[in-house]
């Protein structure tokens, strides 16, 4: 579940080229170099703590005299007031690095914090929470961590690493005189047998088409709970079970109950709130 060292590298070097640049303007003009100060990440609101590897990261490429002090596990909920890591070394430094901190810390916690709700909201079903891939621009391999820190699975990461025909590659297929059923048959011939496939379907008749033709994962689009226990039964274990499409916190155990394996939830990464976390120097 750690996040990969070269990833994490990437990221935060972005960010501060972004942010820094050539020289924090402001640090460098008002506090002198010999200044040494120490700051404590607190939450400000309950919270799964989640980028604290990031926050190491940060610092550490700014200058490597900062030292980082992880005062809480990652993944762990924790109360407001929590002081969740500490850091202490050169002043200008610490001020340089504190946007770029918080903004990663508090966009992983927020992800974190909100998917944990989603899970929490299916307990004792069989129905397990996956994320998408609407997720930040760049920022993709720390918010599908943050997904499994809030106790979410991660659907696939990429267009590369997983085949699943969605309703505009089967509305291009069948332009071309190709059916459901044959879609799934090419796809499967072209990936071969250890590869899984996946396929979107919105009506009962295309969940009968997917199962019989061997879909190895059927998405659910848009239905209701009662057509998706409709479809769970169509299925009936031909298929893994994915439901799709607007749900909220609100309608996911209805969802859940309907007997699908998984539940897909773009909100978990592209709605995901900031979680307000300060910076006490």
């Amino acid at each position: 579940m750690d996040l990969a060292p070269h990833i994490v590298h990437e990221i935060v070097a972005r960010a501060l080229a972004e942010d820094v640049g050539t020289g924090d303007l402001t640090s460098l003009a008002a506090i002198p170099a010999a200044v040494h100060a120490g700051a404590t990440f607190v939450l400000r609101e309950p919270a799964v703590v989640c980028g604290l590897p990031v926050v190491q990261a940060v610092f550490a490429a700014l200058d490597p005299a900062l030292e980082v002090r992880v005062l809480v596990d990652e993944g762990s909920h924790a109360a407001a007031g929590t002081p969740i890591a500490s850091v202490s070394g050169p002043a200008r430094a610490i001020v340089s690095g504190e946007r770029v901190a918080l903004n990663l810390l508090q966009r992983m916690c927020g992800v974190a914090t909100l998917t944990a709700r989603y899970v929490e909201a299916v307990q004792g079903t069989q129905a397990r929470i996956l994320d998408t891939r609407k997720t930040t621009p760049g920022l993709r391999a720390l918010e599908k961590y943050a997904v499994r820190m809030g106790g979410g699975t991660n659907h696939r990461f990429a267009l590369y690493d997983g085949v699943m025909l969605k309703d505009n590659h089967l509305a291009i297929l069948a332009a071309q005189g190709f059916g459901l059923a044959e879609a799934l048959r090419r796809t499967r011939a072209a990936v071969g047998p250890m590869v899984r496939v996946e396929v979107e379907v919105d009506t009962l008749e295309q969940v009968q088409v997917a199962a019989e033709a061997g879909a190895d994962m059927i998405l659910l689009d848009n239905m209701s709970p009662a057509d998706l226990r409709t479809a769970v039964a169509i299925i009936a274990g031909r298929a893994l079970c994915e439901a799709s499409g607007g749900i909220t916190l609100a309608t996911i155990r209805a969802v859940a109950e309907s007997g699908v394996d998984y539940i897909s939830v773009g909100a978990l990464t592209h709605s995901a709130r900031a979680v307000d976390i300060g910076l006490d120097m």
